[in-house]
């Protein structure tokens, strides 16, 4: 019977009907759903596209892991669990940052920072070399402090990689008594040179962030050389973060958190959660919309074959079948145009992704030269199914009302 059903249904979307009109309608319902469907395919892919490049940058400058104290600020170098990571197999390198705010003035400039105390094995952890934009990274040249700057905080502060002048740091005592006659001894001050800026094209990194050397942050902010406020994991190529992430966590106890690089950045990624399920929401409303044309069209449809419906209903057609077969019928026109959509949305996307053909613009102001794009499976699932199921509901409305 289901056969049957169909093949009535395939008739009637291709067979010429009573009124031209009808035709036109339902060729219009169709269009509709492919430009919707084909809209929401670009519109996501874009925001993956954009997605992408952002978790790029950051991982230029994150690390893989981050073993952060699940309370407090500090976390102690020298504990059992914290030295065992040294000696894991999966584990490549393991570097300390220090990070705390301190007051940062070049001559008549002056401007409170994020001041990142970093040791040696930073480099193995960030790849901070190909985003330097001025200068080279050092933090320290064998004889004087230096300092490496976001290149934001660097214009605002008045200075580049080229200027000899030395960068005077400040933080407030962590211990000690404040004199209130003299509220600048209860400041500590320490000064290095700049030697490069960096960008990573985040606002919480290039206007906010200065790197320096770990003694000389731990000095600032009066820590010992056991005390840092995070750990930098890098692993060995080819090891699986997940997988290390869960036993590194659990080697550590819950003192501890390991974050990966989503979870370094979860307020950024969670807010581009939101943006793409309200894109989502509002590509689907418009949707909605369109899909009333597939009433109208389905409901002219049933009018116009008032007389094959007789025919059907005594040649033993009961009433669940004939409208079954409306229902079918209203479902291949979103069908139809929900398959076209897919079609023609992944190939703009596959297009844009390979010739660039929308630009962003010339110059200097932006980093990429044209949309980013990157087209997810699951993206596509997710719109064939949406697109599908609200045009099934449009179809069984005028079904469902029919008389036989």
């Amino acid at each position: 019977m289901a056969s049957f059903e169909s093949n009535i249904a395939w008739r009637y979307l291709f067979s010429k009907k009573g009124h031209n009109a009808i035709n036109i309608v339902s060729g219009i319902s169709s269009a509709a759903v492919a430009v919707v469907t084909a809209a929401m395919i670009c519109v996501l892919s874009v925001m993956n596209g954009f997605g992408e490049l952002v978790e790029r940058m950051f991982s230029e400058f994150d690390p893989e892991l981050m073993v952060v104290p699940a309370e407090g600020q500090t976390l102690r170098t020298d504990t059992l669990p914290v030295i065992s990571l040294y000696a894991r197999e999966d584990v490549e390198a393991v570097s300390m940052q220090l990070e705390q705010t301190a007051l940062v003035r070049y001559k008549d400039h002056q401007m409170p920072a994020r001041v990142m105390g970093v040791d040696s094995l930073f480099t193995r952890t960030a790849h901070i070399d190909s985003i330097i934009t001025d200068g080279f990274y050092s933090v320290w040249d064998g004889a004087f402090d230096r300092a490496v700057l976001g290149r934001g905080l660097a214009a605002q502060l008045g200075t580049n990689a080229h200027f000899t002048g030395a960068l005077h740091l400040y933080a407030p005592k962590r211990t000690g008594r404040i004199n209130l006659l003299r509220p600048d001894q209860s400041l500590l001050h320490e000064h290095a040179f700049i030697a490069g800026t960096f960008a990573v094209n985040q606002i919480e990194y290039d206007d906010q962030l200065m790197l320096v050397s770990l003694p000389l942050a731990q000095r600032l902010f009066e820590y010992d050389e056991h005390t840092a406020t995070a750990l930098r994991i890098q692993l060995k190529e080819g090891k699986p973060i997940a997988n290390s992430q869960k036993l590194i966590a659990k080697t550590l106890g819950p003192g501890y958190k390991v974050l990966n690089r989503y979870e370094q950045q979860a307020d950024f990624f969670r807010i581009l959660r939101i943006e793409k399920l309200l894109t989502v929401v509002l590509l689907v409303f418009i949707l909605l919309i369109a899909s009333f044309n597939i009433i109208g069209s389905l409901s002219m449809l049933i009018i116009d074959k008032t007389e094959d419906i007789r025919i059907l209903s005594h040649m033993g057609a009961d009433e669940p079948m004939i409208r079954r077969i409306f229902l079918l019928e209203g479902w291949l026109i979103s069908m139809l145009g929900t398959v076209t959509g897919l079609v023609i949305g992944v190939l703009l996307c596959l297009g844009q992704q390979h010739y660039g053909w929308l630009r962003l613009g010339s110059g200097m102001q932006y980093i990429i030269s044209a949309y980013p794009v990157q087209v997810q499976t699951g993206d596509v699932v997710m719109v064939a199914l949406i697109v599908l199921a609200l045009g099934f509901v449009a179809a069984w409305y005028p079904a469902r009302k029919m008389k036989v």
